[in-house]
């Protein structure tokens, strides 16, 4: 059996689960979310408690298995309590705004660029991190992820200075510069 698979799933008290042969709606305080899966698998709602079974032990069935189980969860934990990815913005002048729903971001082009999130996202920056720090908030785990990646794409960390867009919890390998890599000498007579 698979170790993911074969957990179960507590549904809170909150979150309302419907099953249509191979669809599932999820609806709970944050928002509804619905996802087509595999017709070979089987789901049920028992006692609150969300189960999926595999129809055989083929390779394709036992891979199906974890995915539906580790899906049906994340659907059912941003329903009632919601995803967050963290941004740290470093550099000079870097930073991030938002404005009503948009984010608007510094980060040392000629122009601030502007993003529209899509449906079930929103952006926080704190004001007393002065737009160094940017939350991605959502109820689909797979579009928090996405989103952050998107923003992070537009300035990626660099390794000599460590300027950029990076996740919070990312380590930057940081490189030598010039000066150190030569040993200090200068040039040649």
């Amino acid at each position: 059996m698979s170790r993911i698979g074969k957990k179960v799933i507590p549904v809170p008290a909150k979150v309302e689960v419907k099953i249509n042969k191979n669809e599932v709606t999820v609806t709970g305080p944050k928002g509804t979310l619905s996802r087509t899966f595999n017709p070979d698998m089987v789901i049920k709602l028992e006692n609150n408690e969300l189960t999926v079974e595999r129809p055989t032990d083929l390779r394709h069935h036992k891979a199906l298995h974890g995915l539906t189980r580790a899906l049906l969860a994340n659907m059912v934990t941003g329903v009632s309590t919601g995803f967050r990815r963290t941004l740290l913005i470093e550099g000079v002048g870097y930073q991030a705004i938002v404005n009503g729903k948009n984010l608007e971001l510094k980060l040392g082009y000629s122009h601030p660029i502007v993003i529209e999130p899509p449906a079930n996202i929103s952006f926080e920056a704190p004001q007393d991190a002065r737009g160094r720090t940017l939350h991605v908030n959502g109820i689909d785990k797979e579009q928090v992820g996405q989103m952050a990646a998107v923003i992070r794409s537009w300035r990626p960390p660099e390794p000599y200075l460590g300027k950029g867009v990076r996740y919070d919890n990312e380590v930057i390998r940081r490189k030598a510069g010039k000066a150190a890599k030569g040993g200090g000498k200068g040039k040649k007579k």
